[in-house]
């Protein structure tokens, strides 16, 4: 057994561009005795870990699950009384649907220290790497950051709301959902209302489909777009700036 205080860090790994992450969570994975991580995470941060810690895979994401969240709740609580410092590491901010409440939570029922260190949530950094502004006026006023899927495998309730306002709507896990998100804008008779999706927004691999509430469907169909992706939906994504990557240009030259 550890003489080590058992410890819980939730650490944010941002949305994929290995470069997005904090210096503090840089100093959190350098400093864990073991990293339970994410399939969404990018695995190059890996390698700040020391060559001493456990890394334990616990790839939560549709269709994949290493671990049930119950099974990450134990071990987390485990591997600190075991060894001391858990470094627990998720895509986006871990604040974000990403589950990191609910951990801190169940932990703190077994006297772990906990501590939080948040990351770039995906939601406003993939928009942004496109050159969506999510917010701009004359545009859009305030914007909404909703879950597609509830933990029922329903859509969640407030894409309708979000749907009558005039507020740029972002929708996380809703690829399974889209023939359902375009049905409940259609209503509001926002076929033409402007649309993309992002897929592994930032991450070398990025692929984006814009179109209108009427014509994404078939743009993903064509584009074979899939999950993971965000769904961004509204005046702002008209507003699309053609951005070149300055900073990776010059590291190319």
């Amino acid at each position: 057994m550890s003489k080590k205080t058992p410890i819980l860090t939730v650490v944010g790994a941002g949305p994929g561009d290995e470069d997005l992450i904090t210096l503090k969570a840089i100093k959190a994975i350098e400093a864990a005795d073991v990293i339970l991580y994410d399939a969404l995470i990018n695995e190059a941060l890996l390698k700040y870990a020391s060559k001493d810690a456990e890394l334990i895979f616990v790839g939560k994401r549709k269709g994949c699950y290493a671990f049930q969240q119950e099974q990450i709740n134990e071990l987390i609580v485990a591997k600190a009384k075991e060894k001391g410092h858990v470094v627990r590491l998720k895509g986006g901010d871990p604040f974000i649907f990403g589950r990191g409440a609910e951990e801190i939570d169940f932990v703190r029922q077994f006297g772990l220290e906990t501590f939080v260190v948040p990351g770039i949530s995906s939601s406003v950094a993939a928009p942004a790497y496109q050159g969506i502004p999510l917010t701009k006026r004359g545009a859009s006023e305030s914007f909404w950051v909703i879950t597609g899927t509830t933990k029922k495998h329903q859509i969640s309730s407030d894409v309708a709301l979000a749907a009558k306002s005039t507020a740029t709507v972002v929708i996380l896990m809703g690829m399974s959902k889209l023939d359902e998100i375009v049905t409940i804008f259609s209503a509001e008779n926002k076929q033409n209302t402007a649309i993309a999706i992002i897929q592994n927004g930032t991450r070398e691999d990025e692929k984006v489909g814009i179109g209108t509430i009427e014509t994404i469907q078939d743009i993903v169909a064509q584009k074979e777009l899939s999950s993971p992706a965000i769904i961004v939906i509204g005046d702002v994504v008209k507003e699309r700036a053609v951005l070149s990557r300055i900073y990776s240009e010059a590291k190319e030259a």
